[in-house]
């Protein structure tokens, strides 16, 4: 073995590819709810069992835990040895985040052992080929890039498609694939037909390499359920129960499923049969609490509901009672589940505990570690509770506005936007004189790049509030950008 200079070894180390080269923004994602999220992974996230590992090994790391991050690293070794001994690509990202680790703890001499281990597959197994090429690499990074954050989906997509360059045929690139695309038409909206659908032709193809993926029969059927295709959704869920086991996740994709079929007591009897094996997982409580909404909304539409002595009205209360029970347990065991909170705030609502209520809006609003997504969500739901509780239509197009300025192509972001025009088109039509209400649409306009529009509204916030100076700096500037780019054109 080789005793290089500390800085050769960096130079070999930073031409790696491996967790600690791939340009994570640590400051893009939580480490603790990262850290969680790995741990509880349900047992068919993934075929290649060492990946969570690997990528949990460099959250260690990032904690400065390096004998965790050793003990991670151990375990996607064991598995590399039994479950995969002659397939030399998956060994690179493991023995590359090896060396890293062992650099980082100042054990220059173990880190170098595992480069020379990473020399000799690259040179016997591999003598012509870049690293970054080799399908096993693309597609662990793809799937690494699927966990953190919403933000790496593209690059997510772009991994797998590099991946089945190399190995078209590959089940789990394939799946990796659908899986990205799947999410990215979930946060996007599906538009359009089912055949116009990438994640249903991608999920196709799974299960033409793979009849049994469950995880694929899962993602396809919900899908499809979006396009009114139940049957062969309904048969899809069926055969993914047959193939599936307690603790995976194609059966909690099988009660949300059922769920929106509205036959929630199949639904709570599947959510309850995986609670056997998984009694604290965030996902399953959500699930379980989304259930006995569904139920409490039902029951809600029957007059009777309301009389207090009413069967149907104690049932009803018990609903509610289970639904925050389950919320809020799922927030407890993972306090980053911002989605948890909104819905356990949203029942509140419902049961018309406005002072819990907002406080939980404006609890989230201030969590730093929540991403976009999450924030716009919370953003649409609080300016919903403003309009529609508080009848306060200017605070509800300032939350709208704040919305519509993370993303404009997500579906929380439409819907902040369709609301925010129901509440310019209401004032028009009242000939209301809200200033706030014609400010925020104004700049609501001018996010659209409709400048005229922008000014029209603008110049009736200023005239309704005539000393405003955030009004008129506002409408001032528009004014002059639009001078300015008509002496441009």
């Amino acid at each position: 073995m080789s005793n290089e200079p500390e800085g050769v070894l960096k130079a070999k180390l930073n031409d790696l590819e491996c967790h600690f080269t791939w340009g994570f923004q640590e400051k893009e994602f939580s480490l603790d709810k990262m850290k969680l999220k790995l741990e509880t992974l349900p047992e068919d996230f993934v075929q290649y069992k060492a990946m969570p590992y690997n990528q949990l090994a460099f959250v260690n790391h990032l904690q400065g835990d390096y004998r965790e991050a050793l003990r991670n690293l151990e375990k996607a070794e064991k598995i590399l040895r039994e479950d995969h001994p002659s397939e030399f690509g998956r060994s690179i990202v493991t023995y590359g985040n090896y060396a890293w680790v062992y650099y980082h703890r100042g054990q220059l001499t173990d880190a170098q052992t595992y480069l020379d281990k990473l020399e000799d597959i690259w040179s016997n197994q591999f003598p012509s080929r870049d690293a970054a090429q080799i399908p096993e690499v693309c597609g662990e990074k793809g799937w690494s890039l699927l966990n953190y954050s919403i933000g790496y989906y593209g690059e997510a997509e772009e991994c797998f498609i590099q991946a089945l360059e190399g190995d078209p045929l590959d089940t789990e690139w394939n799946l990796g694939l659908a899986t990205v695309l799947w999410r990215k038409e979930a946060v996007s909206g599906v538009v359009g037909s089912c055949e116009n659908s990438e994640s249903v032709a991608q999920l196709r193809r799974v299960l033409l390499l793979d009849g049994n993926r469950a995880m694929a029969m899962m993602l396809l059927a919900l899908r499809l359920q979006e396009f009114d295709q139940r049957e062969e959704a309904s048969a899809l869920v069926e055969n993914a129960l047959r193939v599936s086991s307690d603790g995976s996740l194609a059966i909690r994709y099988a009660a949300k499923f059922y769920r929106k079929e509205d036959d929630v007591d199949k639904a709570i009897a599947l959510l309850g049969r995986a609670m056997e094996s998984a009694p604290h997982s965030s996902f399953l409580h959500h699930q379980m609490g989304l259930c006995y909404r569904s139920k409490f909304l039902t029951l809600d539409k029957d007059p009777v509901s309301n009389i207090p002595h009413a069967p149907v009205f104690q049932e009803k209360t018990e609903c509610i009672q289970k639904s925050k029970f389950h919320f809020g347990k799922a927030f407890e065991q993972n306090p980053f589940f911002t989605i948890a909170k909104l819905d356990f705030a949203n029942i509140c609502v419902r049961n018309r505990e406005y002072l819990e209520a907002e406080q939980i809006f404006t609890d989230l609003l201030r969590l730093e570690s929540s991403h976009d997504a999450n924030k716009q969500a919370v953003y649409l739901q609080y300016g919903l509770f403003q309009q529609n509780q508080k009848k306060s239509d200017s605070n509800a197009a300032s939350l709208f506005l704040e919305g519509l300025k993370i993303s404009k192509d997500t579906r929380s972001g439409k819907m902040c936007r369709v609301n925010l025009q129901r509440i310019a088109e209401k004032h028009d039509n009242n000939n209301s004189s809200d200033s706030k209400v014609f400010y925020f649409v104004g700049l609501m306009y001018q996010l659209d790049g409709e400048t005229p529009k922008a000014i029209e509204c603008l110049e009736k916030a200023t005239k309704f509030d005539q000393h405003n100076e955030e009004y008129n700096n506002a409408l001032i500037e528009l004014c002059l950008s639009m001078q300015e780019n008509n002496v441009l054109t």
